[in-house]
């Protein structure tokens, strides 16, 4: 498996993307299976969302081939060849084109509301998809988005044979594609959960991107060497303008600064005017045993000195966002005497592991685990009861440990960016 589901394959092609966001883009994804992909785009991007609604003209007597394309706005593609070798009349062409229009229409009516559609001209459009087979739709999608006035389009999609990103070549600009292999037969063998996006996922997903605020705040972003007490780390540090605070991330056990759950989690708080810092609490070498992921007294020392760098660049309240293991070297640190810490955050977190030290942190924490993650569940609750500060435990119902579940890591970041924008940004 490529991707465990198309939020995380989104996240992923969000990466290979960015080199886009200086132009300004708009996304559009191919309903239904490719608006989850686009959303984790658009949000990474900080571009509008919109739906590209295709309908493909086929042939009275042999469906499957195309002699054509429809969008909306009165977009209408043909093929000359193809009507031709088919020997189709006007009339043939009119009423074929009549039943799609009609069923283009209830679609875009369906997914897109009463909201107007995303005006095209002179923009730079990524069209995503969840994946591409023969490419036949992603290239009618191109061509509509043309002449719907793009003046750039940018196809994007997590996986698809190579033969056909090579014919798409000439249907777009610009052909981005995570992995293009050649044992390649469907798009869902390549995904951990390829279930079907319903019809009210794709509405929801769109109506949330509509709400969210236009004016976010710009974004500066660095790669950082960080001296945590002498050792130098690599980190990526986000601060978006007029940041209120800066969150901290502590890896966990099989994590690092290029996850794409607390990359996620991460843009999701830099976008509510939270600063972050990725780093990795352990070299390369160190990686390698095992055995180091549970150093919890060591992890938390050198979260303790990532962070003293930190304040000594950034003069911000500092807050400590744990994962696995990470959460326990937070809470070990924030337990020592005269730590300095406005909140801590566990994501799945082993707060057990800090052991005696839960009794004496001051900071406000917030334990966040999976309703399906029943172990790990218990050890919070076990946990919770020996914090002294202020403290809650936020179970999010169906969410297994790496909270893969559609929406699950969308919740553990609004709970966080809550907790951290309530107990570190001044009022």
């Amino acid at each position: 498996m490529l991707f465990t589901h198309r939020a995380e394959a989104g996240e992923r092609l969000a990466e290979a993307l960015r080199h886009l966001k200086g132009e300004d883009p708009v996304v559009l994804g191919l309903p239904r299976g490719g608006v989850p992909v686009a959303y984790r785009v658009a949000r990474a991007l900080g571009a509008p969302l919109d739906i590209v609604v295709v309908r493909k003209l086929g042939v009275p007597h042999h469906r499957e081939l195309g002699f054509g394309a429809i969008g909306e706005g009165g977009v209408r593609i043909l093929s000359e060849d193809i009507v031709r070798g088919s020997r189709l009349d006007p009339q043939d062409i009119a009423s074929v084109e009549d039943a799609e229009a009609a069923e283009l229409a209830r679609q875009a009516a369906k997914f897109r509301g009463d909201r107007p559609r995303v005006p095209l001209d002179g923009r730079t459009v990524i069209v995503v998809d969840d994946g591409i087979a023969t490419g036949a739709t992603a290239a009618a999608a191109c061509e509509v988005v043309r002449a719907q006035g793009a003046a750039r389009v940018v196809l994007a999609a997590p996986v698809a044979p190579p033969d056909a990103v090579t014919r798409l070549g000439s249907a777009a600009d610009e052909v981005v594609c995570l992995a293009t292999p050649h044992a390649f037969r469907a798009v869902g063998e390549w995904y951990q959960d390829f279930s079907q996006t319903s019809d009210e996922e794709v509405v929801f997903l769109l109506a949330r991107a509509a709400a969210e605020p236009a004016g976010r705040p710009a974004v500066r972003t660095a790669e950082v060497e960080v001296d945590a007490g002498g050792l130098l780390l690599a980190g990526d540090l986000a601060l978006p303008d007029g940041a209120g605070a800066v969150v901290v991330f502590a890896h966990g056990s099989g994590s690092s600064r290029h996850s794409p759950r607390n990359r996620s989690v991460a843009a999701d708080l830099n976008r509510a005017g939270l600063a972050t810092l990725l780093l990795d609490l352990l070299t390369p070498d160190e990686e390698a045993d095992r055995a180091n992921v549970f150093d919890i007294e060591t992890l938390a020392r050198r979260l303790a000195g990532a962070t003293a760098w930190l304040r000594r660049r950034e003069f911000l309240p500092t807050g400590w966002f744990g994962a696995s293991t990470g959460a326990a070297a937070a809470l070990w640190a924030a337990g020592e005497t005269g730590a300095d810490i406005g909140a801590v955050v566990s994501r799945g977190g082993r707060p057990d592991l800090a052991g005696e030290r839960l009794a004496t942190v001051r900071a406000p924490t917030l334990l966040i685990v999976g309703s399906r993650d029943s172990t790990v569940l218990d050890l919070n609750r076990r946990a919770q009861r020996e914090l002294r500060c202020e403290n809650r435990l936020e179970i999010v119902p169906g969410a297994t440990h790496l909270f893969e579940e559609p929406g699950a890591l969308d919740e553990v970041a609004r709970l966080a960016g809550d907790w951290f924008t309530r107990h570190l940004v001044p009022r």
